[in-house]
Parts: C-alpha cells; sequence; structure tokens
C-alpha cells in the first residue's frame, strides 16, 4: 500500500534564480533520480506558485523519512546536490532549524 506526502520550501524571491532552479530540474542528476526511487520513493512532483514549492511524493512501505535522511547524509553526490539547490532556496519562515522541506498536514480530501 502507497502512502502519499506533500511537502513545501521556499525559492529564494529572484527571477533569475527561480528560472536556473527550474533549469536544473529539468536535467536532475542521475544518481540523485537513483537515490529516490531506491529509497522506496515510487512518484514525485514538484509545483511552484511563486516562489513556494510544494513536493508530492507517494512512496511504497519501505520508505522512511529517518532512513532517507541517514542515506542521504552518507551520499557524497546528493550531498553535493543539495548544496547546490540550496543555491536557490530558503527555509520556510516557521520551519526548525535545519529543517528544508516541511512536512504538509492533511486537512481535507475529496472522495
Amino acid at each position: 500500500m502507497s502512502k502519499k506526502f506533500c511537502l513545501a520550501l521556499d525559492l529564494k524571491n529572484d527571477a533569475a534564480l527561480i528560472a536556473e532552479y527550474e533549469k536544473q530540474h529539468q536535467q536532475v542528476w542521475s544518481e540523485i533520480i537513483n537515490s529516490i526511487k531506491n529509497s522506496g520513493i515510487e512518484k514525485m512532483e514538484i509545483h511552484r506558485a511563486g516562489n513556494r514549492l510544494f513536493m508530492i511524493m507517494e512512496t511504497n512501505d519501505n520508505f522512511s523519512f529517518h532512513k532517507k535522511a541517514m542515506e542521504d547524509a552518507a551520499n557524497v553526490v546528493v550531498q553535493r546536490w543539495e548544496a547546490l539547490m540550496w543555491k536557490y532556496q530558503q527555509a520556510l519562515p516557521f520551519a526548525k532549524d535545519g529543517e528544508k522541506w516541511v512536512l504538509m498536514d492533511k486537512i481535507f480530501e475529496l472522495i
């Protein structure tokens, strides 16, 4: 059974940086794609409204945020990608120290 998670993050409010960020996501490094898929994430989408990003992830039962964070911390290529992405990103005003993507609470579902 798959699970769905929604997360949010802001980009720096700079049109040139936003355009660069979108260009980076048209050519995501294969190592990043592999690390995402290998963690149990089966589908991922990122949407943008202004400088706010929304990520929707569908995962399998093997996915764990803690396990993914540990794997990412040990992966040099993922760390390089994250450092590059931080050039464009900024934490949400209410994010905890060191938190990038903030997990959103589902408040409605039409069934």
